[in-house]
């Protein structure tokens, strides 16, 4: 546990060298089968779901030194976004790449984590139920899948 006197403090990087480093993540939301008929059809109201997901997470990779008080900002060299479309969910994998001093885990797992919001935000409509909740919709598995150095 923290005392009192201690403050947070980003970590040091200064001396390390500059290196390729690449992390891929992955992640899903849980849907009711409709929704994801509807989103394959394109008839979601909101419009173009998978697009304005992979859009966000790219966004999201960019700013996560703003959101995430203690990582470092560095050099985002690539963002890749795929999706892959289930009977009642919908993965998603984010690979980011840099070449700089630390890793790039946090900034693929933000990217990912605001691309599943962004799809529930589109389907919410959908989602609800009569009371306005939503108890099919849930996001799940986030997990690190590999990070490469070197």
């Amino acid at each position: 546990m923290q005392r009192p006197d201690e403050s947070m403090a980003m970590i040091d990087i200064s001396k390390k060298g500059n290196v390729e480093r690449v992390a891929t993540v992955s992640g899903s939301i849980k849907l009711k089968s409709s929704t994801v008929e509807k989103l394959k059809s394109g008839n979601i109201k909101k419009g173009d779901v998978l697009g304005c997901a992979e859009t966000a997470a790219i966004l999201a990779v960019k700013k996560t030194p703003d959101m995430i008080p203690l990582c470092h900002p560095i050099s985002i060299e690539a963002v890749k976004v795929d999706f892959s479309i289930g009977e009642s969910d919908i993965n998603a994998t984010v690979s980011v790449k840099s070449i700089g001093k630390t890793g790039v885990e946090m900034d693929a797992l933000h990217g990912l984590s605001v691309a599943l919001l962004t799809i529930w935000d589109m389907v919410k409509s959908e989602e609800k139920d009569e009371t306005g909740n939503y108890p099919h919709t849930w996001i799940e598995k986030i997990r690190v899948d590999k990070k490469e150095k070197g």
